[in-house]
């Protein structure tokens, strides 16, 4: 692995060095020209790509200057320091990038976010007005520069004004118009502010349940509370797995609302806040993880009290691999309350058990469930799929029974935790329970791929139901197409009713697109052979004896074929 990250950052500081030195600037570097200088400037590049703020800015910090020759470098300064969170020293690198003439859209940006969070309104106003007017190649730019300058200017318009303003932003746009139309009433405490939340929250063709929280907060700060309460009650019936909800709900049951509240409508930084996150958010899911970074940080600076930008911040960093940094963020949010407790126990267990710690993972797990006061079915099937996926499937057993007790046949929920128990009974050698437990997770919920493929596969492994089988192998494959598993169940169902030739094709299909899964693998060998493609079927064969992840009863298995054949 370190090989392989080695010649990843090699070819990035190559790719660096290339494109440095064929600019234009590159013949103005004398001041940089010493072999120190230089690998600074690489090591910061190399450092910023891979998400180590606090590496790049140490070797930014010490080229600083370095914009007068090559004002590419201010642009990768300021990302290092916002996304170490630190925005005064921002604040003034970008001053001084004005007096030299030298602002950039992101150099502009902090200054305008910097007057408005002083309520410096005409002064954020004026630099936000300087990002409309830079030519923006980033349709995602376009949207953050037209939103900033419009609500930086509403302090001095009326609703109509303002709402003509968001009108005019293009239809491309039109979801995050439906958010800040919402945001725009709550600000200036129109009475059509609830017309414009239910609306937005009701839309059926999107999923705006993150704004039941924002609704449920001016009903709260409008002393609504009842009415808070059911827009929450109604939205966790639909999102029962929403940590911003879930979280809201305690705190309202508690009566401590009001040291939780931590978004104002009334309030332009809040707002601004909002539409930056939603442009982090948008930016990760297309794994652009330091622009997402950057973006998210100027939120919290804004509204620093808001926990679920934290959230993503931690999932950003969970994506990226930097599990320290990750904990960190998760051990802050843990302190929130009990929905934030338990969310981020179950990063945390993740990580642990990306890192190959599975003791301490368990271990973790099982304490931490302990430690809840109010263990809601959720919590428990939680429980139970972290026992189960761990191997402690009769303990996991236990709590999915808990939760179906507590549970129908229609509820959301029930279709999970009969297939999750059917799975650890299977894994226990109770077929009778499982099968069981399998069929009736598909009574509840009969277009799941997986334990349709689970069930067949779990037959035809006793040859039973080997027809039927391959019936509903069909139908997973056609509702998860392209999935190996899936693919390599389906033939070998043809295998096991002697269609050789049909078998082979999804077998081949199967390891293909899975090609270092032993049993895959194992199946393709044994299909080979019964084609007559003996040579090929012992080299498969023996490149799974080759695999690390090839169980003991699987190599005595294929050590027999080996030697006698099928």
């Amino acid at each position: 692995m370190k090989i392989i990250q080695f010649k990843t950052n090699f070819t990035l500081l190559l790719f660096f060095v290339t494109v440095f030195f064929s600019t234009a600037q590159a013949k103005n570097l004398e001041k940089f020209d010493d072999g120190e200088n230089i690998s600074n400037y690489f090591s910061g590049l190399l450092q910023l790509s891979e998400n180590n703020y606090d590496l790049s800015y140490k070797n930014f910090k010490k080229l600083e200057g370095l914009e007068d020759e090559y004002p590419k470098y201010s642009k990768k300064f300021i990302y290092s320091l916002i996304n170490l969170g630190r925005f005064n020293e921002a604040f003034k690198y970008s001053k001084k990038l004005e007096k030299k003439g030298m602002n950039s859209f992101e150099s502009d940006l902090i200054i305008g976010i910097y007057y408005l969070k002083k309520k410096n309104y005409s002064l954020s106003e004026k630099y936000f007005a300087k990002l409309n007017k830079k030519e923006n190649s980033f349709v995602l730019t376009s949207f953050i520069s037209e939103s900033l300058l419009n609500w930086s200017s509403f302090k001095r318009l009326n609703l109509i004004s303002a709402t003509n303003k968001i009108d005019i932003v293009e239809d491309k746009f039109s979801n995050l118009k439906k958010i800040q139309s919402a945001f725009l009433h709550c600000f200036y405490q129109s009475n059509q502010t609830d017309v414009y939340f239910k609306k937005l929250i009701d839309d059926k063709k999107t999923d705006f349940s993150r704004y039941n929280y924002f609704y449920a907060i001016y009903l709260t700060n409008s002393i609504r509370i009842e009415e808070a309460k059911k827009i929450i009650d109604y939205s966790l019936e639909k999102h029962p797995r929403n940590i911003l909800l879930k979280q809201f709900k305690i705190d309202l049951q508690n009566k401590k609302f009001l040291q939780t509240l931590n978004f104002d409508c009334k309030n332009v930084s809040h707002v601004i806040a909002e539409i930056l996150y939603i442009s982090a958010n948008a930016l990760s899911s297309q794994s652009f993880y330091s622009i997402s970074n950057f973006y998210l940080n100027l939120a919290k600076y804004l509204n620093p009290e808001f926990i679920a930008f934290e959230t993503l911040l931690a999932e950003n960093f969970f994506r990226i691999e930097n599990y320290n940094k990750a904990k960190r963020v998760y051990d802050k949010i843990k302190k929130v309350g009990p929905a934030y407790y338990w969310y981020s126990t179950k990063q945390k267990a993740k990580i642990l058990k990306k890192l190959n710690e599975n003791d301490k993972a368990v271990e973790l797990m099982m304490e931490n469930f302990e430690k809840l006061k109010d263990k809601s079915i959720y919590e428990k099937f939680d429980y139970a799929e972290f026992l189960k996926n761990n191997k402690k499937y009769e303990k996991s057993v236990g709590y999915y029974s808990e939760v179906l007790k507590s549970v129908n046949i229609n509820h959301p929920i029930y279709a999970e935790a009969t297939d999750g128990r059917g799975v650890a009974f299977e894994r226990l050698g109770k077929w009778a329970e499982a099968e069981k437990d399998l069929k009736e997770s598909l009574r509840a919920d009969p277009n799941q791929a997986y334990v349709i493929n689970y069930l067949a596969y779990s037959w035809i492994e006793k040859g039973i139901n080997i027809e039927k089988s391959l019936g509903m192998l069909k139908k997973a494959n056609e509702l998860k197409s392209d999935d190996p598993y899936i693919i390599d169940s389906l033939g070998w169902a043809l295998y096991k009713l002697k269609k050789y030739q049909e078998a082979k094709k999804y077998l081949q299909m199967a390891v293909q697109l899975l090609p270092a899964d032993p049993v895959i693998n194992d199946h393709f060998g044994d299909v080979l052979w019964m084609n007559n493609k003996k040579l090929q079927a012992r080299y498969y064969w023996n490149y799974v004896l080759k695999l690390d992840e090839t169980e003991d009863e699987l190599k005595d298995s294929i050590i027999i074929k080996l030697s006698s054949g099928i």
